[in-house]
C-alpha cells in the first residue's frame, strides 16, 4: 500500500515568503497538499475544523510564523501544545522582522521564549535570518541589558536558541544573489548536502558564482558594524521625522529596512474595494518615479469563489531602502515627493483589476484607474 504524502499547513502572513516557501517544495517535487492561512486566528480555526475549515484535511506539518496579526505564533504554538489533539503535531518557526507590520524586531526575550516552549516539546526551532543585523541592533537599542553589547554578540546570542536558519543574502547578507541554510545538526546538514548536490550544486558553491560568494562572506561581516546599522535606521527615522512634521500618516515607529505610509488614512475617500495602497503607489511613481509596493487588498485581501472580496487589515505603501544607495540628499527628495502627492491626496482615484492570476495577484495583476 503506498501511503498518501501528509498535508502540509502554512501559517504566514507575507506572500513573499509563502512564494518562496511554495516554490522551494516544487524544486525538489513534494507532493504533498499545501493549505494556507494569514493569521493565528485562522490557523487555530484551521486545526480545530471550524467555520470554513470544517471539511479541510488535518495537516501533518505546520509552517507557523511568528509575527501574524490576531494571535502570534508564539501564543499559536502554545495552544497548540496544550491541546491534547495537536501536541504530537511538528511545527517550525519562522522569525522575521515583521514585512508587513512595518519591519518590527523580534525581542530576545521573544526569541528565548520561542526557543524553549520548543525544545520543551522536541521541537526544532529555526530563524529566518534575512534581516538578522537590524534585528541585533533594535535588541540594542530598545531591550534592557543590551545597551552594552554590540550586534555581534547580540546575532551571536539570537542564533544559540535556534537550531538553524534560513537566510536570503539580498537582505542583511548585503549581496545580489543568493541565500544559505545553515545547521547545527552535522548529520541532518549532510542530508541537506546531499539533496543539494541534486538539486543546486556541490556544497562548496551551490550553485552560486565565486564572487558572489565572496560578496556573501564579506557583506555577513560588515552588515555588524554599528556605523552601517546606526546610519541605516537613523536614515528611515529621518524620514519619518519630515513626513510626520509634514503632517504624512504611516506606521510607527519606524522599521529597519522601511518606512511603511497608511494609504487608508491619507485616502479616506478611496475604500478597500478600490485599493488606495495602489493608488498612492501610482501616484508616487507617476509624479516623483519613487518605486514602492502595495501592502494592502491587492496583496492581502481573500477573493471569495462567488467572486467577491475580503479586505486586508491594513492598506500599507513600503517604501524599502536599498543598503549603502540612499544618501540624506536622496531621502529629502522622497519626502519632498511623498509630501507633494499627500496634497493632491483629493484628486486621487483608486483602480480596479482589469487582470489577475489565480494566485500571488500582486506579483503580476494589471490595473485600471477608476473615474
Amino acid at each position: 500500500m503506498t501511503m498518501r504524502p501528509f498535508d502540509i499547513l502554512i501559517a504566514e502572513d507575507n506572500e513573499d515568503d509563502i512564494l518562496l516557501i511554495r516554490e522551494a517544495f516544487e524544486t525538489v517535487n513534494m507532493a504533498n497538499r499545501v493549505a494556507v492561512v494569514r493569521d493565528g486566528e485562522e490557523a487555530l480555526a484551521y486545526l480545530r475544523g471550524e467555520g470554513p475549515f470544517s471539511q479541510c484535511p488535518f495537516p501533518g506539518l505546520v509552517l507557523l510564523d511568528i509575527n501574524m496579526p490576531k494571535k502570534t505564533g508564539l501564543e499559536v504554538l502554545i495552544e497548540i501544545k496544550s491541546d491534547p489533539r495537536f501536541r504530537p503535531l511538528p511545527v517550525v518557526m519562522l522569525t522575521v522582522t515583521n514585512n508587513s507590520g512595518g519591519g518590527q524586531p523580534v525581542s530576545m526575550a521573544n526569541i528565548r521564549a520561542v526557543s524553549q516552549v520548543c525544545h520543551a516539546h522536541g521541537v526544532p526551532f529555526f530563524l529566518d535570518a534575512c534581516r538578522f543585523a537590524e534585528n541585533a541592533f533594535f535588541i540594542k537599542q530598545r531591550e534592557p541589558g543590551y545597551a552594552d553589547k554590540t550586534a555581534l554578540e547580540i546575532a551571536q546570542e539570537m542564533f544559540s536558541y535556534a537550531d538553524g536558519c534560513t537566510m536570503s543574502a539580498k537582505k542583511d547578507g548585503m549581496a545580489n544573489i543568493g541565500g544559505f541554510l545553515a545547521l547545527h545538526d552535522d548529520d541532518l546538514a549532510q542530508r541537506c548536502k546531499n539533496t543539494l548536490i541534486l538539486t543546486e550544486g556541490f556544497p562548496t558553491y551551490g550553485g552560486l558564482a565565486g564572487y558572489d560568494l565572496e560578496a556573501i562572506a564579506v557583506g555577513l561581516e560588515e552588515v555588524l558594524h554599528e556605523d552601517y546599522l546606526r546610519y541605516r535606521l537613523r536614515s528611515i527615522a529621518y524620514l519619518g521625522e519630515k513626513l510626520d512634521a509634514a503632517g504624512v500618516p504611516f506606521m510607527k515607529p519606524t522599521g529597519g529596512h522601511a518606512l511603511y505610509l497608511d494609504a487608508a488614512a491619507m485616502l479616506p475617500h478611496i475604500p478597500a474595494s478600490h485599493y488606495p495602497a495602489q493608488a498612492l503607489a501610482v501616484a508616487l511613481y507617476q509624479e516623483g518615479g519613487i518605486r514602492s509596493v502595495e501592502i494592502g487588498s491587492v496583496m492581502f485581501g481573500r477573493v471569495h469563489a462567488d467572486g467577491s472580496e475580503e479586505p486586508a487589515a491594513l492598506e500599507l505603501v513600503r517604501l524599502a531602502f536599498p543598503r549603502r544607495v540612499y544618501t540624506q540628499s536622496h531621502v529629502d527628495y522622497v519626502a519632498e515627493v511623498v509630501t507633494y502627492v499627500a496634497r493632491l491626496k483629493d484628486n486621487l482615484r483608486g483602480y480596479r483589476i482589469s487582470w489577475q492570476p489565480p494566485q500571488l495577484r500582486h506579483f503580476s495583476a494589471q490595473f485600471e484607474p477608476l473615474r
